[in-house]
């Protein structure tokens, strides 16, 4: 099957590594622009010059997804760079280090859990829908977590209410912008092989891929597969999905 994206325009927040890094390789293979958002300039730079180096048309702008000044400033340089966007992968976020219970957990852990999840989804989809208005397509692609469908685990309440947040605007968006030829829907990974994963001791990795039915973790390759068949013409009537990539296992497990 062919998911052709010749001179389709993509922009990824979280862009410069993992599974974002992944989304803009698989996108370019397709003939998309891809258009990098990021708070790490070294990473996105690298990332560029990695894309480039295969012949993909890159493009990296330093911002922070949370930012709405930042955000609208940097939506402003896209619209009259490219003029257009057809896909938004709304991948930025934060990892769960430090981990609270909720009765200990400080206001500001809160805040910059859902803000760096939920916000930033929010302010791209609204910066990025007028744009893609203008060719009546668009794909905006949200990312959930196994974290919210498996039930999540303690000490990270924050964590699992931001993914779940983002599985409710997605459903809603759909229904909005559905009639403007644009699609929003949501994928929830288990664990993928990241550099969040690397961090795991072998026995932790060991226990995690031995309870999985696949019997391994997810590749951020295969999450980029499904964000790019997402993104064509080919998924059009597929609209307001949460779709699970974890494995066949939707619980939730940490090493029990």
């Amino acid at each position: 099957m062919n998911f052709d994206l010749t001179n389709k325009v993509s922009v990824i927040t979280g862009g410069a590594r993992g599974i974002g890094l992944a989304d803009a390789f698989a996108l370019g293979a397709e003939g998309c622009k891809v258009i990098l958002i990021d708070i790490d300039d070294t990473a996105g730079q690298a990332a560029v010059k990695q894309l480039k180096a295969v012949d993909i048309p890159a493009f990296f702008y330093l911002a922070d997804a949370t930012n709405e000044n930042q955000v609208i400033s940097v939506a402003k340089e896209i619209e009259n760079n490219f003029h257009h966007c057809d896909v938004l992968v709304n991948n930025a976020g934060i990892g769960v280090k430090p981990a609270y219970l909720l009765r200990d957990m400080p206001l500001s852990a809160w805040d910059q859990m859902i803000s760096a999840h939920l916000k930033s989804a929010f302010l791209w989809s609204r910066a990025m829908i007028p744009l893609m208005e203008k060719n009546h397509f668009g794909r905006i692609i949200n990312m959930s977590s196994m974290n919210f469908t498996g039930g999540g685990r303690a000490g990270v309440s924050h964590y699992s209410s931001a993914k779940a947040a983002v599985a409710g605007l997605t459903k809603t968006l759909a229904k909005e912008v559905g009639g403007l030829g644009i699609t929003v829907n949501a994928i929830a990974p288990g664990y993928v092989e990241t550099e969040l994963i690397a961090q795991f001791t072998p026995e932790m990795r060991a226990i995690l891929q031995k309870q999985n039915p696949v019997g391994r973790t997810c590749l951020p390759e295969e999450v980029a597969a499904l964000v790019t068949f997402l993104c064509s013409t080919q998924a059009a009537f597929i609209n307001g999905e949460l779709i699970c990539m974890d494995g066949g296992r939707r619980d939730f497990y940490w090493g029990n």
